[in-house]
């Protein structure tokens, strides 16, 4: 990699950084103690479909009124029909759970991407992007028990990439942990 483009790739991370830590984000949702039955939340409520983003964003599900020792999953529901499962659990003794959306989730069902390595002087992952993510929306995101019927609901917001999501995108596909691949 030439110097030029290390100190251009350098000024946009530092630009990045500065505009990242200048961003407002809204408190953490909590689950509302008040609330006997099965209740769910999701933080963040609002995902931006940026590859980078959606792969350095730590999407969790938590829960509570259910079930203790039953197992859970998480479905999403959107726009054009997108159905996709995301996350799983168990729940707790204490009829809680918390389930986070693990990397590979986020590839193949939010990204709808394939993911690969390569082994040269040492190991590199990246994405292979074959397809668009799914739908930008609002998407119902339900909780299914695998044992008892109990079931809850929340919102989660989809939104496309901000510029600077598309900024981090274009660093990741010059480093080479984004890359390209028309589908067959």
């Amino acid at each position: 990699m030439s110097n030029q483009l290390k100190v251009i790739i350098s000024r946009l991370m530092i630009l990045m950084c500065l505009i990242g830590v200048s961003g407002c984000a809204s408190p953490p949702k909590t689950l509302d103690p008040s609330i006997s039955g099965p209740q769910m939340i999701v933080n963040p409520e609002t995902i931006r479909l940026g590859v980078a983003k959606v792969l350095d964003t730590k999407i969790f599900f938590e829960g509570s009124g259910f079930k203790a020792k039953d197992s859970i999953y998480i479905e999403l529901l959107g726009p054009k029909q997108a159905k996709l499962v995301v996350a799983e659990a168990l729940i707790q003794p204490d009829g809680t759970f918390k389930a986070e959306v693990s990397k590979l989730a986020k590839i193949t069902e939010i990204l709808r991407a394939d993911a690969s390595f390569e082994i040269d002087k040492k190991y590199r992952e990246f994405v292979i992007i074959t397809q668009p993510p799914i739908p930008k929306g609002i998407y119902t995101a339900k909780v299914i028990c695998m044992s008892s019927n109990l079931t809850a609901e929340t919102k989660l917001t989809i939104k496309g990439p901000s510029m600077v999501d598309r900024t981090k995108d274009l660093l990741g596909r010059i480093l080479g942990k984004i890359r390209f691949k028309k589908a067959n």
